[in-house]
């Protein structure tokens, strides 16, 4: 719509660039062209504004397909106004030259030339396809022929229009219809899963199995291998017993070896000291023979009384030394009973 503002009887129009704006001034076109801005007397103006911008059109509508099964068609068409002029002509495009909005209805127009147009075509081979084949294959034989049926339309180069783009967004069946037609695939879907679960569950005990298998496999090996551990520590221990009956034998030898160098260098030392202690006596008691005889050979020509005086010396000196001499009555008495009996007689 375009921007219009008062000023003391006059209007000032601001048109936008998508927007081409038509101004006749009694009869005669003044002002021509998109974007246009220009002052003018509303009631000597007649005003049109026709969008040249793409604009989107989208559509709903039902068919039948040859099996008489009903489906709705989702479409969108894609259209420009490529003569303004033109279109101008053929469709009320004028505006309010106060308010500036349009008179009419001219994009609703179009809308229904279009969506009648591409409903006729989509229609047409709906109607020679099968539910199921235009479920499969129908949204890109129904794009097609829609375009190329707008393509071909006279009515809409004659108005100045052009067919962008057709896009045709799903074909749906009826609801109960798609239900059913859902059924099947449902059905293969859930038997595929339960297939795909039974799969995995297969999959998962043949694990579990080899999982066991080689656990089994790991305990019967440790087993070997432990009783194979068991007869190298046996034969380990039967080794080192033997190693060390073997020392200790070589031990005790040696030990019997040097008990026997000892008792022999004992005896050697005993049969030594024997030997010299007799020899020592031998010599001591030839010394003393020859000190004996000596001594008898300066005796031998002494008196007797020197003798007794000699023996009485000696006796003398290897008694003991006596400090005192206590004498007890009873001896004292004996004797002087002694002595008196010795005066009488």
């Amino acid at each position: 719509m375009a921007d219009i503002t008062r000023r003391l009887g006059w209007r000032h129009l601001r048109g936008a660039p998508t927007a081409h704006i038509r101004h006749h001034r009694s009869g005669r076109l003044v002002h021509d062209g998109p974007g246009l801005s220009f002052w003018y007397r509303s009631l000597t103006a007649a005003l049109s504004e026709v969008p040249v911008d793409d604009r989107e059109l989208a559509m709903t509508f039902h068919a039948r397909t040859s099996d008489f099964q009903d489906v709705a068609v989702q479409a969108t068409v894609t259209y420009r106004i490529t003569d303004p002029a033109l279109a101008a002509a053929r469709l009320d495009f004028s505006i309010d030259p106060d308010t500036g909005a349009w008179r009419g209805a001219p994009l609703e127009q179009l809308g229904t030339l279009l969506t009648e147009t591409a409903q006729q075509h989509a229609l047409d081979v709906l109607a020679r396809t099968s539910l199921s084949s235009a479920l499969v294959d129908g949204v890109t034989a129904v794009r097609e022929r829609v375009a190329a049926g707008l393509a071909a339309e006279p009515r809409l180069p004659a108005t100045g229009i052009e067919v962008v783009a057709v896009r045709v967004v799903a074909l749906r069946p009826e609801p109960e219809v798609e239900r059913a037609l859902r059924t099947p695939a449902r059905e293969q879907i859930q038997q595929d899963a339960d297939r795909a679960t039974y799969e995995r569950r297969a999959v998962a005990v043949e694990r579990e199995r080899a999982i066991a298998e080689n656990e089994l496999d790991s305990r019967i090996e440790l087993a070997r291998r432990e009783e194979q551990l068991v007869d190298q520590r046996g034969t380990n221990a039967r080794r080192e017993a033997e190693e060390q009956a073997a020392s200790d034998a070589v031990r005790a030898q040696a030990e019997a070896a040097r008990t026997v160098k000892l008792a022999e260098a004992e005896a050697a030392r005993s049969v030594r000291l024997a030997r010299a202690e007799a020899e020592g006596a031998r010599e001591v008691g030839a010394a003393r023979a020859e000190a004996q005889s000596a001594w008898l050979r300066v005796h031998a020509d002494v008196d007797v009384a020197t003798l007794h005086a000699l023996t009485g010396t000696r006796l003398a000196e290897n008694l003991p030394h006596i400090d005192s001499v206590t004498i007890s009555p009873d001896v004292l008495t004996g004797l002087l009973s002694r002595l008196g009996d010795g005066e009488r007689a």
